[in-house]
């Protein structure tokens, strides 16, 4: 072979070996593409131009988990299915009888479902009108700047029709938390999480990142009070912090704040004949009191939005999941235990939280009952003594609102264990007082009172009409630790 072939194949070769390494090397990150993102855009599709991976990872929020993981939040577990709140827990459709929640009360869906499902449920949980898009749509803030009062008072879905057709249905989105100019977090509703900060005497401007971590999240996921005129219509809305502290936004004080402002009564409760206000998932005045990651310094996002390899690069996981649905990897960040070991702790605490809340809630079926007993009577002409009368009605509303505080909170006690033995604690020993009131005030008109209420639990199950085909006792939920016979 002349020295030339060889030369010529020695080059050849070298410029082969060379092309497969530069194959083998890995994909260099590409720079994000330059887009702006219009002021105001809420369409997400434009915000996901420059941010696709979060863009991807947020549309994800509509699709069913592929293995079921959670034990009693079931309705996350799914994106097309809803699960029964009053199949699992019979004493809320006797508690919350008289108004929507007594007719169909579900557990959440994914963020995309926050308008859809308020679309598909039973038409009286809209009447409290277009406040209802508060925490649901982006467009929200813009409505109640536009329209002032009648945003809240006029009909849910005659303000729903402001709202652009291809955008109507739309979730929680970009616009919702982030800055367009620098994707710095944002408080979107100043109606409502400023002027709760206000409130308490904090400054929502100095807030730091991680604490805005949290505070985007409590633009929806907290309590709210809806302010009624005369003719029950809706004329306001706000969160009831007004006799708290920043991390210290306790049950008690909410209770004083919904005593204090009789408007927000929204409600008659057909067992008792009260006029009563509501609570709805209180999440972040539930977690923020004191409970062991809020004094760690964790944020909501560092559980249920934990970082994530997206392509090459590295971003929050804009699905946003329960870490029990995520196979615990936020939790695996601080916590050095096996996926099995962290789940079966969610559990357990899970599990006594349910316990004490199925007694709680029985609790305070039972004490409405007998107000329902003691109404019969003075009905009859029997005079019930005001002064014990008074005294249970007192003690009941704390019982009532402290089982329904921890009954609307989403985590099932996990976000404050310790916590939410308390307030339950606290539910059953007032629901205890209000029935020894009671009991004594009809014993002293001669009514016998049997040591076993009957509840007539399905009485009220029946009375949800269609919705009624839902019920399954199968599904109801049994105290884990004690069956508590003598409420079933």
């Amino acid at each position: 072979m002349s020295k030339r072939l060889k030369h010529t194949l020695l080059i050849g070769l070298a410029a082969g070996l060379a092309a497969a390494l530069a194959a083998c090397e890995p994909t260099k990150p590409q720079p994000r593409q330059v887009v702006t993102i219009p002021d105001g855009e809420i369409d997400p599709a434009i915000w996901g131009r420059a941010f696709p991976e979060e863009y991807e990872l947020w549309k994800k929020t509509e699709e069913p988990v592929s293995e079921r993981r959670s034990k009693y939040k079931t309705g996350m577990d799914s994106g097309a299915l809803t699960v029964d709140k009053l199949s699992h827990f019979p004493y809320m459709a006797l508690l919350f009888n008289g108004w929507g929640f007594g007719v169909e009360y579900n557990e959440p869906r994914g963020h995309a479902y926050m308008v859809r499902d308020q679309l598909e449920i039973d038409a009286s949980r809209l009447g409290a009108g277009g406040v209802c898009l508060s925490c649901k749509s982006p467009y929200a803030p813009g409505l109640q700047k536009e329209m002032g009062v009648d945003y809240y008072r006029k009909p849910f879905k005659e303000v729903l029709g402001r709202i652009p057709e291809k955008t109507r249905d739309l979730g929680v989105a970009c616009i919702d938390c982030h800055d367009n100019k620098d994707m710095s977090l944002r408080i979107s509703r100043g109606f409502t999480l400023i002027e709760a900060f206000n409130s308490m005497g904090v400054d929502p401007g100095q807030l730091t990142r991680q604490q805005m971590r949290s505070a985007v999240c409590a633009q929806c996921h907290v309590t709210y009070n809806i302010p009624k005129d005369k003719e029950n219509k809706s004329v306001g809305l706000y969160f009831p912090w007004q006799n708290s502290k920043f991390g210290a936004i306790t049950i008690e004080d909410i209770i004083k704040q919904i005593r204090k402002d009789e408007t927000v009564r929204e409600w008659k409760q057909n067992v008792t004949g009260f006029k009563m206000a509501f609570i709805r998932h209180p999440e972040y005045e539930f977690w923020t009191f004191n409970s062991t990651h809020f004094k760690a310094g964790a944020s909501c996002a560092d559980c249920h939005m934990p970082y994530t390899i997206a392509g090459v690069h590295k971003v929050s996981d804009h699905r946003v999941m329960s870490p029990v649905q995520a196979d615990m990897k936020a939790c695996k960040q601080c916590h050095a235990e096996s996926p099995q070991w962290l789940r079966d702790r969610v559990f357990s605490i899970q599990d006594r939280t349910v316990s004490i809340m199925i007694r709680a809630g029985y609790q305070c079926a039972t004490v409405a009952k007998l107000f329902e007993l003691a109404h019969r009577h003075q009905a009859e002409g029997k005079t019930i003594d005001p002064e014990l009368y008074s005294k249970a009605k007192e003690f009941y509303e704390e019982a009532f609102y402290r089982s329904l505080f921890m009954g609307a909170e989403n985590s099932v006690g996990f976000h404050n264990p310790a916590e939410g033995l308390r307030i339950l604690g606290d539910s059953i020993a007032f629901g205890g007082r209000a029935e020894a009131y009671l009991r004594q005030a009809l014993a002293m008109v001669g009514v016998e009172v049997p040591l076993k209420v009957d509840l007539e639990i399905m009485k009220y199950v029946d009375q949800r009409g269609e919705k009624k085909l839902r019920f399954d006792p199968k599904l109801e939920f049994k105290d884990p630790y004690s069956l508590q016979e003598r409420f079933f």
